[in-house]
């Protein structure tokens, strides 16, 4: 068995509870939803919920797939709840957000694969919070076309699915996902029109060509934001982090991924999905 690498002292943080956490906890606990905050155990839960912000998932904390990376709970979801969208809106109104972000587990146990929950979602969060801007991570459900046009349709303002890692170690952490179906979705939503953006997990045994690669391919198909952070093994269950990439590497992919056409790209250790993701909306839009 390999030796397990040692976390460097740079993704060392630390966790302090304000008014402002303790208030965004008590919102979601009462309005019974889940967050990927939680559930994914982001490193940047302290940060983001101590400013009152947070990622909801919905369609429950179940997931249909097991894949190697991830910490969400697989098995047999539990059914949808009807009225999971307007507890989502009203949190969103209660936190007073004016960007909010949305992602859910894979259900791929449902006929619309929760398609139609999104778009539930989406409309209710328009219709109690008009001026709040919407950014939505969906899953590939399946790369079929007429759900991810149901999406496209309901307009949130950033679309986002994400590659998860390299084309060559994509087959290897994914369970079901496919490096070619996702950046067939990905294709989709940029060709729609709507601000299209994706996220990588490094450290799982890439070599940086295969992330400019990458890079290249999600640029092929317009991707036009790119988070890039640091794989964290969220348990002794879970694939094996290969290393611990070095800030000034992520600052390499930054400046690459800025060459390449990326209207905006995040990239260091701790960087997740939808960290400052209400900045990258008010860049855009300052930007039009």
């Amino acid at each position: 068995m390999s030796e397990r690498v040692r976390k460097p002292d740079w993704l060392k943080i630390s966790i302090a509870a304000n008014e402002r956490f303790t208030q965004t906890k008590r919102i979601v606990e009462s309005h019974c939803l889940h967050t990927i905050c939680s559930s994914g155990r982001c490193p940047n839960m302290g940060e983001c919920w101590g400013k009152g912000t947070a990622t909801f998932m919905i369609g429950g904390n179940i997931c249909t797939r097991c894949c190697k990376f991830c910490n969400t709970q697989t098995g047999k979801p539990l059914p949808l709840d009807t009225h999971e969208p307007i507890h989502v809106a009203e949190s969103i109104a209660l936190m007073k957000l004016s960007h909010a972000v949305i992602t859910s587990v894979d259900r791929d146990d449902l006929p619309d694969l929760g398609a139609g929950h999104w778009v539930q979602t989406i409309r209710a969060i328009r219709q109690m919070n008009p001026q709040t801007t919407i950014e939505v991570l969906i899953p590939d459900f399946q790369g079929r076309e007429e759900l991810i046009a149901q999406l496209i349709a309901a307009r949130p303002d950033i679309l986002s699915h994400n590659m998860e890692t390299v084309r060559r170690i994509s087959p290897v952490v994914r369970s079901v996902a496919r490096y070619e179906t996702s950046l067939k979705v990905l294709r989709q939503i940029a060709d729609s029109g709507i601000t299209t953006k994706s996220g990588i997990m490094v450290g799982l045994g890439e070599t940086p060509q295969e992330v400019e690669e990458l890079m290249d391919d999600l640029r092929n198909v317009g991707c036009h934001i790119l988070t890039i952070g640091q794989y964290l093994q969220p348990s002794h269950r879970h694939y094996p982090v290969a290393e611990y990439i070095t800030p000034e590497q992520f600052s390499i992919y930054k400046r690459q991924g800025m060459e390449k056409g990326f209207r905006q790209v995040e990239s260091a250790p701790l960087v997740r999905s939808s960290y400052h993701a209400e900045k990258h909306i008010h860049s855009l839009l300052k930007k039009e």
